[in-house]
């Protein structure tokens, strides 16, 4: 095959494919350059994105924006996000896997998605966990200039770009107002009302990166891609993977299977009689492999030789991350595939109703987020779309959490929208032994709690290692008044290393009468 200078083709937007979209670079190029201005100039114009957000956008460079794209050679593509479909807008189906999913086409699959010659996106947060705001463009050949402006598109002369929003988000759901409306709402003094109608928060911006599928594709393989544009950003990554990934819903149909066999997670026998620990889960659920990247792997290793150097011991350690695939290429001891939402709930359930059996409980979430705090864990059947059994919300994370019976509960949290949980956390009258600890937006957490010494007082620890300190309740300064494993602060003599250990750190063993002076009466009666 001859490649001619007059006709260049990026090799690199298909991998592993003898570059059969045939994209070539001037067209590319044309559709990079046109996409990044519009947002420069209009995006927050179109889409209530945050005045950071706004701000960040303003002072934005080429280098600084990494390119997606994807070019159907058999026909037209489907864009798929995780957070734009319900699973009642589906239908029954799509509350579990059904193997009559596979005989269905993506247009019957996925309902009201539309289909494109090409999808194009933008990231503008190199580097920052998914989801924020991304800006995704779909690209249509063989329209007319008047058909691109009434789809209020950027008409090219060979194409014409459309910005594309979530669907079956908040603001399409809100009645647009006529000029008639807002004026009759003048005369009955109810303009306030009409701007808080008009103004609403925005929803319906892309946060993360969709599952671009053939329309005619029933292997619905992922055809978006990111490019290497010399004047963009170099492509991030993804960790790779040790052997091919099998569907958790395969491994439902055929658990005799060998390619299905994977570690069991005993958690009935992380309690034991007489003894009270310290327990962390770490959970990072990546959602799948395109953003999955190796400093993943690396805020893992951080946190967890951080909670080993504190005294924690590795089988009261849990990690739950990405995938089967992605379980293996880390090679880590304990680690477990965050495609099981029941086993982290149930974890974390037990260790918390468990009578004495959790001094400290350390929660560290490092997965992708929607809008409203809602982690997703792991595409379990490939479909692109997070389902009920593929999100963890933060409704769900509070009711694990409540009435928890560990004398603390810390929460480390390294992902977007944060602030969900922090507002819930809040006005919850049931967690009033829980801390969330997010350090602050532009602090990498693992990072900056990974040299956290034995001794050290929690709040003096985030003191001095940043300038700024949020503002916390007396309540929340209670618990952060101990090290990381309960040992109280500045006591005088200064406890030794050896009493650290002994009376704080990993476990201790519980007189008898203590044991069953705080339990229950009912356990008692039972003996």
């Amino acid at each position: 095959m001859k490649f001619h200078c007059v006709s260049l083709v990026i090799c690199a937007v298909l991998i592993g494919e003898v570059c059969s979209s045939q994209i070539k670079l001037s067209r590319l190029d044309r559709w990079v350059r046109t996409g990044f201005h519009y947002m420069k100039l209009n995006l927050c114009r179109r889409v209530s994105l945050p005045e950071s957000e706004c701000k960040k956008l303003s002072h934005l460079h080429l280098s600084g924006v990494a390119v997606y794209v994807s070019e159907s050679s058999t026909g037209k593509v489907l864009a798929i996000l995780p957070d734009s479909y319900s699973t009642g807008a589906l239908g029954s189906k799509q509350k579990g896997y059904s193997v009559d999913d596979e005989s269905r086409t993506n247009e019957e699959f996925y309902p009201g998605a539309s289909a494109h010659d090409a999808v194009l996106l933008l990231d503008p947060s190199l580097g920052e966990s998914f989801g924020h705001p991304v800006v995704m463009f779909y690209v249509d050949f063989n329209i007319t200039e008047k058909k691109c402006s009434h789809m209020d598109g950027i008409y090219l002369g060979e194409e014409c770009l459309t910005i594309a929003v979530k669907t079956r988000c908040q603001n399409q759901l809100k009645r647009r107002r006529s000029r008639s409306d807002r004026m009759a709402s003048r005369a009955r003094g109810t303009v306030g009302k009409t701007v808080h109608v008009e103004q609403s928060s925005g929803l319906c911006e892309i946060h993360f990166l969709p599952l671009v599928v053939g329309v005619k594709d029933s292997n619905r393989t992922q055809r978006l891609r990111c490019v290497d544009h010399p004047d963009f950003a170099r492509c991030p990554q993804p960790l790779p993977m040790t052997s091919p990934s099998v569907p958790i819903s395969s491994c439902e149909l055929n658990t005799n299977t060998h390619r299905c066999q994977q570690q069991r997670l005993a958690t009935h026998l992380s309690c034991r009689l007489y003894q009270t620990c310290d327990h962390a889960v770490l959970l990072s659920g990546g959602w799948q492999e395109q953003i999955t990247y190796q400093r993943h792997v690396q805020n893992l290793q951080l946190f967890y030789q951080m909670l080993r150097n504190n005294g924690f011991h590795k089988e009261h350690i849990k990690t739950f991350f990405a995938g089967n695939g992605q379980v293996a290429a880390t090679d880590t001891e304990g680690m477990y595939p965050a495609t099981d939402k029941e086993v982290i709930r149930n974890h974390i359930s037990y260790i918390c109703r468990k009578q004495h059996c959790a001094d400290s409980l350390v929660l560290y979430l490092n997965s992708p987020t929607r809008n409203d705090g809602t982690m997703l864990l792991w595409d379990r059947n490939n479909n692109g779309i997070a389902d009920l059994k593929e999100r963890y919300s933060v409704r769900e994370l509070l009711a694990d959490l409540a009435g928890c019976m560990a004398s603390r509960v810390v929460l480390f949290v390294e992902q977007s929208y944060s602030g969900a949980l922090s507002r819930r956390l809040m006005r919850s009258l049931k967690d009033v032994n829980v801390v969330l600890l997010n350090g602050l937006p532009w602090v990498k957490t693992a990072e900056f709690w990974a040299s956290l010494h034995p001794s050290q007082c929690l709040i003096d620890y985030l003191s001095k290692q940043s300038s700024v300190i949020p503002r916390l309740g007396d309540a929340t300064l209670g618990l952060l008044n101990v090290t990381l494993a309960g040992a109280p602060c500045n006591s005088t003599p200064p406890l030794t290393e050896a009493e650290m250990r002994k009376e704080y750190m990993g476990c201790q063993n519980l007189p008898t009468a203590l044991w069953y002076q705080k339990r229950p009466k009912s356990d008692n009666n039972r003996n």
